[in-house]
């Protein structure tokens, strides 16, 4: 049985039965709220490694403004966004974010550093909790626990502050909160319940209200790409198809050297931190006609997901032709194969006492590997060179009783030796080697898409993210499917989401159809029929015979919905003189659910229609009618009473059932 009794057994609650053939209504504008004017739109670009904001002023939205440098930086990284760490007090206070949080962290003494709570990485949490709630927690680098909800809200509150002040200072007057509508980036592949979740910290972070929900908007971030990359001009991107020169390069040229002519162009633009987004479709789509297919691969430091876009003219709105797909092979994974490395040459029990016993170390030792990791190149010849953080050798001699070069020595890793200066010193093919089980499920998935029905005939592939900055993987990426289709890559390509989010925050209604990541319905009584119904289900009700737990389907998994879509139903309640109407709706990953009770089955949202006091000559048959509105990241329900015109909202909920 479910962990739900069936509706028709609780007291009182008869339940409802359908009363119409099912229909659907495209009826976008009825119930919309009157569209608020923002001044400004905000878009943070919340990366499981690196988090970063970007705004337009609604007046011209041809500028996107990208946040102003950060202080701190690492020497090898371009620091237009910052890393996603945070820093609480001893007492669970908020300290810091980015750079500042970690440089104060590590400044620590030991003694003190254990009793501050500081958590990197921490976005993964959301991907890969199974049964996410409001109660979820995160684990700091000193082992203790805090609410994640709480940590998000903080990160979130902190960007939104940084915002405000920069648009003031820039404005020269106190900018409010009310004439800004913000946006926030999630990858496509997380579940409702991590999508739901943001929007909660978001409100607690005070960025917008329950009763003031378009004020946010929670974008996919493979679509906010996706918008960013119709706008591109040809100079501003890379074209690793050696098809066609790009830039003025000719094919020969090396990827790299295009790569650093294109950097150049980039820095002496970077001064001003304003990226000029042409009102037109950039000349990359006026080569797309009606119809054509492109994928978008959104790689980034902890998922990596992808989404096929078709256009539709003549605006050339977008269209979800596949559902997002993708899975946990972002860099990440790079660091971890590292940290194997690291565990097989000074042996596991070492690697985790040391996290405990110096986190401080921990965090400088894979800052150095990050900035290495960035020099890893397909052609490179000469070794990598990682310092060790003076602490690692002491411990490590401490812990063994023998040097770390003589760990080296004893290891039989091949590829890394020991450098007279205090370094690890990585052959290329050892630095390639950690990369490669990550490309390798990149380009397995990649593969598995490109094999679908729905994705023949794809024409671009566009390389976005953090992660698409390695050669590494464009490499693998350009040498598996350049013969199918066009690999290109936006210059400034781990800026491409934040600017996308931006003009989605200016004209949300630019994606048109999404696929329905689950199937939703509700719970309902049918009359029961011998030999259809299982006899288990069978419930007598004055005189009735009913089946209980049927699951009523308003929409499929992977269905298409046209954004603003309403599916309609009708019911009536099973006993006439019922006056508490009570609706389930419970949603699956399965296409084809009969039952509430199947297993996978999960309860998200309950409408509660009480129309007591309402006039008693009501028709002998109530009709209940009840919406469901898709397409937005947010799904919204809703019941009327057809004769009272009574009615009751709620928006489904992942959190709290």
């Amino acid at each position: 049985t479910s962990a739900y009794s069936s509706p028709a057994k609780s007291l009182g609650d008869p339940g409802i039965t359908p009363l119409s053939p099912s229909h659907i209504v495209k009826d976008s504008d009825a119930d919309d709220a009157v569209e608020q004017l923002f001044l400004v739109v905000v878009a943070i670009d919340f990366g499981t490694t690196s988090s970063g904001y970007a705004y337009s002023f609604t007046k011209e939205p041809e500028c996107i403004h990208v946040m102003r440098r950060w202080e701190g930086g690492d020497p090898g990284v371009s620091n237009q966004k910052t890393p996603t760490t945070i820093l609480l007090t001893p007492e669970r206070k908020f300290h810091s974010f980015g750079y500042a949080a970690r440089d104060f962290y590590h400044d620590l003494d030991p003694t003190e550093s254990k009793h501050w709570l500081y958590f990197e990485k921490f976005k993964m949490k959301l991907h890969t909790t199974g049964n996410l709630t409001m109660e979820t927690d995160l684990t700091a680098a000193n082992g203790k626990k805090v609410k994640a909800l709480e940590i998000f809200a903080y990160a979130l509150q902190f960007f939104k502050e940084q915002a405000l002040k920069e648009l003031s200072d820039q404005g020269g007057s106190d900018f409010e909160n009310t004439e800004v509508r913000w946006v926030i980036t999630v990858p496509a592949i997380w579940k409702q319940p991590a999508k739901q979740f943001m929007r909660q910290a978001a409100y607690k972070a005070g960025m917008a209200s329950p009763e003031n929900p378009e004020q946010l908007i929670i974008a996919l971030e493979p679509e906010a790409a996706s918008i960013y990359c119709r706008k591109l001009r040809l100079h501003q991107m890379i074209d690793l198809s050696s098809r066609a020169p790009v830039n003025g390069y000719s094919p020969s040229d090396t990827i790299g050297t295009g790569f650093t002519q294109g950097k150049e162009h980039v820095r002496r633009n970077r001064q001003s931190r304003t990226f000029m987004v042409e009102n037109v479709i950039g000349e990359i789509w006026s080569e797309l006609e009606e119809g054509d297919r492109y994928i978008v691969v959104d790689s980034g430091g902890g998922t990596v997901d992808m989404t096929v876009h078709q256009i539709r003219l003549p605006e050339g709105h977008l269209k979800e032709l596949y559902k997002a797909t993708g899975g946990p092979y972002g860099s990440l994974g790079v660091d971890y194969e590292f940290e194997k490395l690291l565990c097989k040459i000074f042996g596991e029990d070492f690697i985790e006492q040391f996290k405990i016993k110096r986190p401080a170390a921990w965090v400088d030792l894979m800052i150095a590997f990050e900035s290495r990791k960035r020099a890893a190149a397909p052609d490179r010849t000469n070794p990598l060179n990682i310092t060790l953080p003076f602490s690692f050798i002491d411990y490590y001699k401490k812990f063994r009783g023998h040097s770390v070069e003589h760990a080296l020595r004893k290891s039989n890793v091949d590829f890394v030796k020991w450098s007279s200066q205090g370094m690890l010193r990585m052959s290329p093919d050892a630095m390639n080697a950690l990369f490669k089980p990550t490309i390798d499920q990149i380009v397995q998935h990649l593969s598995e898409v490109f094999d679908k029905p729905e994705v023949t005939n794809v024409k671009f592939l566009f390389l976005v993210g953090g992660f698409a900055e390695s050669p590494l993987l464009q490499q693998a990426v350009q040498s598996a499917f350049g013969s199918r289709c066009r690999v290109i890559i936006p210059q400034d390509v781990g800026l491409t989401i934040l600017k996308g989010a931006v003009l989605f925050g200016l004209d949300p209604a630019v994606i048109k159809v999404r696929r329905s990541p689950l199937t939703y319905g509700v719970g309902v009584l049918n009359r029961f029929v011998e030999g259809k119904h299982p006899p288990e289900k069978l419930l007598v009700k004055d005189g009735t015979r009913w089946c209980t737990d049927v699951f009523d389907k308003f929409i499929s998994a992977d269905q298409s919905v046209a954004l603003g879509e309403t599916v309609t139903r009708s019911y009536t309640p099973a006993k006439p003189s019922q006056l508490v109407i009570v609706i389930n709706i419970y949603s699956s990953e399965q296409d084809n659910v009969s039952f509430i009770t199947e297993p996978g089955v999960k309860k998200c949202g309950t409408l509660r229609l009480d129309l007591t006091g309402t006039d008693a000559a009501a028709p002998s048959r109530r009709e209940i009618k009840t919406l469901m509105q898709f397409g937005d990241t947010e799904i919204k329900a809703m019941a009327v009473d057809v004769a009272t015109s009574k009615s009751v909202k709620v928006g489904i909920d992942f959190l709290n059932y």
